[in-house]
């Protein structure tokens, strides 16, 4: 599993940068094609790793050197799956796109995004709601707003334009929420107002060569396993602005038999919502490089 954004923080990947020569190979390669520093982007205080169009290929490129060492001790997934711009970090893990390709529609990804922002718009986590009353209250509220993650049970994000927000949010106090949190983002991700984001993207996707054989990875828009290249990059480019299904993802895995999730890179927020969706899940997370040993160990057992 792969975490989207607003997981980073300054010193994500550095211990892994400094003990791994594959990961130090995978931050150098992500910056040759993009022509960030982005160990500096990383590592040192600033206020670049804030802003989408950098924090999004910093993520990938952190997810994507834990990755290739766990490759290097021959520990690879019978699938994949990630949360938003996560999902790269997955399609990465599967097989079906070459690092140097992710990272470049990465980058362009995250500027088309910044660039798409319109003014005003906003987010907010509902807690404690049913997924069936938010939709409900989003369908009856003047404006743009719609739910843009279902994270776990009573963990719903919401996303559109800020008045729209606001009204809704307003709305569902009145129909129970336990809390709600405004979300300190730069803009009204996975909503319509992000389309155009989605499309520009797609002239780039066209020219990325995917490979035919690759592990299935299960897709934030429809929740189901990608199994062939021929909705990838339709599947990419609408992703951008349509809702992130990341517990009905698990919820299939999960029927499926996976009993263990790996969450590869900064923080544990889906160990988290992985086990608010299943207590019995086993979840192990590989942030920090003290973590790969205890990791490898609960993946001998699996």
């Amino acid at each position: 599993m792969f975490p989207g954004q607003g997981a980073q923080y300054i010193g994500m990947g550095r211990d892994f940068y400094e003990k791994e020569e594959t990961a130090r190979n995978i931050f150098d390669k992500a910056g040759k094609i993009t022509g960030l520093d982005i160990a500096t982007i990383c590592f040192e205080e600033n206020d670049k790793l804030s802003v989408t169009e950098y924090t999004q290929i910093a993520m990938l490129t952190v997810e994507t050197a834990i990755l290739k060492v766990l490759e290097e001790r021959e520990i690879r997934p019978h699938t994949a799956a990630g949360l938003s711009l996560g999902e790269y970090g997955a399609i990465v893990a599967s097989g079906v796109m070459r690092a140097e390709d992710a990272f470049a529609i990465v980058r362009r990804r995250g500027v088309y995004m910044q660039e798409a922002v319109p003014t005003g718009g906003s987010m907010a986590a509902i807690l404690g709601l049913e997924s069936g009353v938010i939709e409900e209250v989003c369908a009856q509220t003047p404006g743009i707003v719609t739910i843009a993650n279902y994270n776990c049970p009573g963990q719903i994000v919401i996303s559109g334009q800020e008045k729209a927000v606001v009204r809704a949010v307003e709305a569902l106090m009145e129909k129970g929420a336990k809390r709600i949190v405004p979300l300190n983002v730069s803009g009204p991700f996975h909503s319509q107002l992000l389309s155009g984001a989605g499309e520009r993207l797609r002239k780039d996707l066209d020219k990325v060569q995917l490979a035919e054989e690759f592990i299935p990875y299960v897709a934030n828009l429809t929740a189901d396993y990608v199994t062939s290249t021929q909705d990838i990059r339709s599947l990419l480019e609408r992703q951008i602005s349509s809702p992130v299904k990341w517990q009905q993802s698990v919820e299939r895995m999960l029927a499926d038999g996976v009993d263990t999730f790996v969450e590869i890179g900064p923080g544990r927020t889906l160990c988290g919502f992985v086990k608010k969706i299943d207590r019995k899940a086993r979840v192990v997370n590989i942030d920090k490089y003290e973590d790969l040993a205890k990791a490898l160990e609960v993946l001998a057992d699996a």
